[in-house]
């Protein structure tokens, strides 16, 4: 596995794969072909059916230029190696193209040609199942943290100091900010309406209404392309910094503390991009909330004292409980029902750390085997309900009404 630098990315919203993934893409066709008269890019599957609302043709026309780039969608031809395709070409003042170069978005931000991965970092982790990482921290008397810690050495808290640096901001901003979502939604910011009205709630509720209110404020920022971490993904962005900023605020838990959540929460997320996807596109949104919840239910187990085996049963129930989730988002838009479900998620993933804790760890059906369900899954659910805007939520919505500027929201 790589780096955590990898799966926790530092960027701008509203989606890691459809518009980081772009705009890198993007950034290294024009580092090799800087002197092109012109520049033409096809995208496909995925990326041509939900671009627009993803703003992934401003992405790249912001590094290309939009002077000298055209864009051709081609929603109806999706590749058989990843949804997300694109192909970058230079073109000469004949109109004649040239140098070719076909890549996939597959998901946080990472990119992919056929033959390899086009990877920033190197692999640094042995191990890929958390079953076996649980053995070699047993056998040591170590937690999931200081397993990182052994693979990417002690440089690895400084960056992970900022990506939490980054999450607050995200969701401080996020709490302060009123108005209306960019979009054809319209749909208004709830993080401050949410924060201030649990405030006022008594204890029990006043958990529930916070931890919203935080996850919202994220993912509200993203929608709008502000500056987030990919957590796994920018669409399930809100899920593990609702979850930690509201552990940290009611607890008063010290950042070095934070920063092993972080980790042990990085580690849930690496096992299952690896063994088995954190694209929406290719898998569904089970591979993106349902992962970004795994992560931070293992990391609200550790902080709580969990044990290397509740931590693992909070991830397994974080992701097993959101097996077959599609991905259906309305006008392409990582609006509805994205946000929605990043807050939900971030309450279930308080709820699996408390089931894991009372449970003492003890289950049947381990992280690593519900990874490989999350992966058959995906393969099996429909392209329609693949982040293509052409089915669930997004066809209905469509149907009952095609000018979603009517919407009352």
């Amino acid at each position: 596995m790589k780096s955590l630098r990898y799966l926790f990315r530092i960027g701008h919203g509203p989606s890691s794969s459809h518009t980081m993934g772009p705009r890198r893409a993007a950034e290294k066709y024009i580092k090799k072909h800087p002197d092109a008269h012109r520049f033409q890019v096809t995208l496909y599957g995925s990326l041509a059916a939900t671009g627009k609302g993803h703003l992934t043709d401003v992405a790249i026309l912001e590094v290309l230029g939009a002077k000298r780039t055209e864009i051709c969608w081609h929603p109806e031809i999706t590749p058989n190696f990843h949804p997300n395709g694109m192909c970058f070409e230079c073109v000469d003042e004949q109109g004649q193209t040239s140098n070719p170069w076909i890549v996939y978005s597959v998901g946080g931000g990472a990119l992919r040609m056929e033959d390899q991965e086009i990877a920033d970092v190197p692999d640094l982790y042995e191990l890929d199942h958390l079953s076996d990482i649980a053995r070699w921290c047993d056998a040591r008397g170590m937690n999931y943290w200081q397993y990182v810690e052994a693979c990417e050495g002690k440089e690895i808290w400084d960056y992970l100091a900022e990506v939490w640096q980054v999450m607050r901001e995200a969701v401080e901003r996020g709490l302060q900010t009123e108005g209306v979502l960019p979009g054809g939604l319209h749909l208004k910011r709830k993080a401050p309406h949410y924060y201030v009205k649990a405030m006022g709630y008594s204890p029990n509720l006043q958990t529930r209404g916070l931890v919203f209110a935080y996850a919202l404020a994220v993912s509200e920022e993203n929608a709008s392309g502000g500056r987030v971490v990919t957590a796994p993904t920018c669409g399930s962005s809100g899920v593990l910094p609702g979850v930690l900023y509201h552990i940290q605020q009611s607890r008063h838990f010290p950042d070095i503390r934070i920063l092993h959540a972080l980790a042990t929460a990085g580690l849930v997320g690496n096992v299952a991009k690896t063994r088995g996807s954190i694209s929406g596109a290719e898998a569904g949104c089970q591979a993106e909330v349902g992962v970004a919840c795994a992560m931070a239910s293992a990391a609200a187990n550790y902080v709580f004292g969990g044990s290397l085996a509740a931590t693992e049963y909070a991830a397994e129930m974080g992701l097993e409980h959101h097996l077959g989730m599609t991905c259906d988002p309305i006008c392409g838009l990582v609006q509805i029902p994205c946000i929605e479900r990043n807050a939900h998620a971030a309450a279930r993933a308080l709820d699996a750390n408390i089931y894991a804790t009372l449970a003492e760890g003890v289950h049947r059906v381990s992280f690593d085997k519900t990874v490989e369900v999350m992966r058959q899954t995906g393969l099996d659910i429909p392209s329609l309900y693949r982040e293509t805007s052409e089915g669930g939520l997004a066809k209905e919505m469509s149907i009952l009404d095609k000018d979603f500027g009517k919407f009352t929201i």
